[in-house]
């Protein structure tokens, strides 16, 4: 036997024997910081064919909306809103408790608000309807995420506001010092099921990484962590700079969206790494971004902000970036089929795109972060002409 390894060494070296060795130890050839499969090109694609639905909310003007950070759609069509008003309970100007969760009917109509005075709503990040229409509630300011049934009552908790007496005095973490803690949250994100019902939860602003808990609320594991995604945009899976939106496919693949390291990671629902997706759209890189300075270096490669899951027959991922402000479709395998829209603050365009519900692939809502409006698209019967 020593012999024969010896003579295998000296006719195929080294890297060969390595690999061969890796497939008798674990069963694999791919070592973990191996590079994904290239990117789709995506170098010519159409223009979406869609239309602004215009002032499709109906509200009293006391009721002006302020950043709207999520929106979401129920099996009925009824539409909740989560807007930062001008309004606070109390606190200083800037990260005061602000939220609100306003409901609307299928034809706009202002119905209700819900949440109010509820101990975990601090600072919303996003709201989700599950297929049962409990609608779920992320607040990255007070670490929890909360579902409220159909009459809007909250029957579930996950995570815990930190507490004046001993919060007081700190302030948060930056990712690098963070020390996530199992059932606890810093920083979450958005939230997402299988069809088993697990939750799965995505933090991005302290903790870097996916939570699972089966449908119960109990804790089951996490993946991920704070770091960049390397030389190349297809290394270090995993490594996360503000996973920012999350979806899952009727399969159970996740869908997170890394918007530091501008890409979208998809794992299956244990955790393990399946390939990355990019928007890798061409864009026109002299135009000034709607906020801040003008990059150094624009790669195509674009920042996930916030992303939707069809659920017709076949299922189509519809993401959106902030700049060039645009919105995508895309197949589950990362091929872009068609984009719309540009950063401004005209209709058409976006300042900020921060929230996105697809209750069907002919009919978005997106909340238009920085331009205080709920913007609602359908498909038009107009002629595509190319994005470039």
């Amino acid at each position: 036997m020593r012999r024969t390894f010896i003579l295998l060494t000296a006719l195929v070296g080294g890297p060969l024997l390595l690999l061969l060795l890796m497939v008798r130890e674990t069963g694999f050839a791919r070592p973990v910081e191996a590079q994904a499969p290239p990117p789709v090109s995506n170098a010519n694609v159409p223009r979406l064919p869609l239309d602004v639905v215009p002032d499709f909310l109906k509200y009293p003007p006391t009721m002006n909306l302020g950043e709207t950070l999520g929106v979401a759609v129920n099996s009925k069509g009824e539409i909740v809103v989560l807007h930062h008003p001008g309004t606070a309970t109390s606190g200083p100007l800037y990260g005061n408790a602000t939220t609100q969760l306003l409901v609307f009917d299928r034809t706009g109509k202002f119905v209700r608000e819900i949440g109010q005075g509820v101990y975990g709503i601090g600072y919303a990040h996003a709201v989700r309807f599950d297929r049962y229409d409990n609608l779920w509630v992320v607040d990255k300011g007070t670490n929890s995420v909360m579902k409220f049934n159909p009459a809007g009552y909250v029957t579930m908790n996950l995570g815990r506001r930190p507490e004046g007496y001993d919060s007081w005095e700190l302030e948060r973490p930056t990712p690098a010092e963070a020390k996530p803690a199992d059932g606890l949250f810093n920083g979450p994100t958005d939230v997402a099921w299988d069809a088993s019902d697990n939750i799965y939860i995505s933090e991005g602003y302290v903790n870097n990484r996916i939570a699972k808990f089966d449908k119960n609320g109990n804790w089951v594991k996490t993946w991920g962590q704070y770091g960049e995604g390397g030389e190349h945009a297809n290394l270090n899976p995993g490594n996360f700079r503000n996973v920012h939106t999350m979806q899952i496919d009727r399969q159970g693949n996740i869908y997170a969206g890394d918007r530091g390291n501008r890409r979208i990671h998809v794992f299956d629902g244990e955790g393990r790494f399946q390939r990355f997706i990019h928007m890798n759209v061409p864009y026109d890189k002299a135009r000034h971004p709607v906020l801040g300075n003008m990059p150094a270096n624009r790669p195509d490669e674009t920042a996930p902000w916030t992303m939707c899951l069809t659920n017709g027959p076949t299922q189509y991922l519809f993401v959106m970036d902030s700049e060039p402000g645009r919105l995508y479709k895309m197949t589950l395998d990362g091929r872009i089929v068609g984009v719309y829209g540009e950063s401004g603050r005209q209709p058409g365009q976006f300042n900020w795109p921060h929230g996105l519900a697809c209750p069907s692939e002919n009919e978005l809502y997106v909340a238009d972060m920085n331009n205080w409006r709920i913007v609602k698209l359908v498909t038009s019967q107009r002629t595509t002409t190319s994005s470039r």
